[in-house]
């Protein structure tokens, strides 16, 4: 029978949560510790896994942390290299839980935690980055035991700024960026997504700092999207490691997690409330919910506007406080016109009042939404109106704003997602 330590991260120090065990993913369960029980600063570590003495049941312990790991070639790519089955998430997790999304960290009772470190990548190991595809991300993933969710072309890294420097962490040493490949998943991607992050700041949402990285000439082959971790924070007195100071986690949970659904499920199917779910959950746990949730339906309106069917409920977020106690709905991420592909659906991820289709949803739909998710119907729309109105010259500015640093594509990308996104019906 296998044991797998989890821990949690608060206020910088590794606090002991719980276990996990069993003989395999089928039917490993978690139980939180009882000592951690016993203190009264425990708080639970997804709000689908209340604090309880009772072991939670293997399918509810899988949803939760099998949403940790990473997604597509990387995940498969990393249980190939440990001979692993790809429906193995124990293994998965036990080699790559050393540094998680949010505060989380895994370790398997009978092996001894990776060193910290941090080593200094030259200019040309990050250019290999981007030109040299998914293996070479996957290959860093594994090196430095770190999971990261979604799809490939993915790595965490730490960022000296002043230096411009970047570093790759070792075993439980905390990454300060995700790094995102351009040219491995779709063409010009890299330009795409931070055309639509820089759109959204425009329009109020709360985004991730992010840059692109530029190695050679602009192509998709030479660039990088460099995306500031919002639940790292760096102390002003903290520890240093390697001559850096270490970043202390801020923890956090996706709306998969959240609501106990497994990320095979993460796109909704069949009318199911995965909307109206995540509004409930705002309502009952955010410290500021009217707040949050007029966030979230902002983003949900951008999503359709911009043309991103992406946006499922794994790249919407809740975050933890540095006390672990206050949640609130996370910076909108992973923003990407997935519609200027001809290979990109334009089925949304989740319903927005009965419709699913994009060429079927218009303000009608985002009514029934408003109406099914408990928002007052005259102030959901007006924040409708208002983005809808400033949408085109938000994306127009960006657009610029990326054509001044050298990205011709802004331009044409701003053309596609007018003339194919949400944006597209109303006009």
């Amino acid at each position: 029978m296998r044991r797998l330590l989890i821990f949690i991260e608060r206020g910088g120090r590794q606090v002991l949560a719980g276990e996990i065990q069993g003989n395999s993913g089928q039917d490993a369960v978690f139980t939180y510790d009882e000592d951690y029980l016993g203190d009264p600063d425990a708080v639970p570590l997804s709000i689908s896994l209340p604090l309880r003495p009772e072991s939670f049941r293997a399918d509810r312990t899988r949803n939760y942390f099998s949403g940790l790991l990473p997604e597509g070639f990387t995940g498969r790519a990393v249980a190939d290299w440990l001979h692993a089955s790809r429906e193995d998430y124990l293994s998965v997790l036990s080699a790559l839980g050393s540094e998680c999304l949010g505060a989380v960290r895994v370790q398997e009772d009978s092996g001894k935690p990776v060193e910290a470190g941090y080593e200094r990548l030259s200019v040309e190991e990050v250019r290999t980055l981007a030109r040299e595809g998914a293996t070479t991300s996957a290959g860093w993933v594994v090196r430095s035991h770190l999971s990261l969710t979604g799809a490939s072309g993915k790595v965490g890294l730490y960022y000296d700024e002043p230096d411009n420097t970047w570093y790759l962490p070792l075993g439980d040493a905390p990454s300060t960026h995700i790094l995102k490949q351009s040219h491995i998943r779709l063409k010009q991607i890299v330009t795409n997504e931070q055309l639509s992050l820089r759109t959204a700041a425009r329009l109020g949402i709360e985004v991730p700092e992010s840059f692109v990285i530029n190695t050679g000439n602009a192509e998709d082959a030479d660039i990088l999207l460099a995306t500031k971790r919002f639940d790292r924070v760096i102390p002003e007195d903290g520890r240093l490691l390697d001559g850096m100071i270490r970043p202390e986690r801020l923890h956090q949970e996706d709306f998969a997690q959240a609501m106990g659904i497994s990320p095979a499920d993460k796109y909704e199917q069949k009318p199911s409330g995965y909307l109206t779910g995540m509004f409930r959950i705002l309502r009952n746990y955010s410290a500021s919910p009217i707040e949050d949730q007029l966030k979230l339906w902002d983003i949900v309106i951008f999503d359709y506007l911009v043309g991103n069917t992406d946006n499922h409920i794994k790249n919407l977020s809740l975050l933890h406080g540095e006390d672990l106690r206050h949640i609130r709905l996370a910076p909108a991420y992973d923003i990407v016109s997935t519609v200027v592909y001809p290979s990109g659906t334009r089925d949304m991820a989740f319903f927005i009042g009965e419709e699913q289709s994009l060429d079927r949803i218009g303000r009608h739909s985002f009514e029934s939404a408003a109406a099914d998710s408990g928002l007052s119907k005259r102030l959901a729309m007006r924040h409708f109106d208002r983005m809808a109105d400033r949408f085109e010259q938000a994306l127009g500015e960006s657009a610029d704003e990326l054509k001044d640093q050298g990205f011709e594509a802004a331009g044409t990308l701003r053309e596609r997602i007018l003339r194919r996104g949400g944006y597209g019906k109303l006009a």
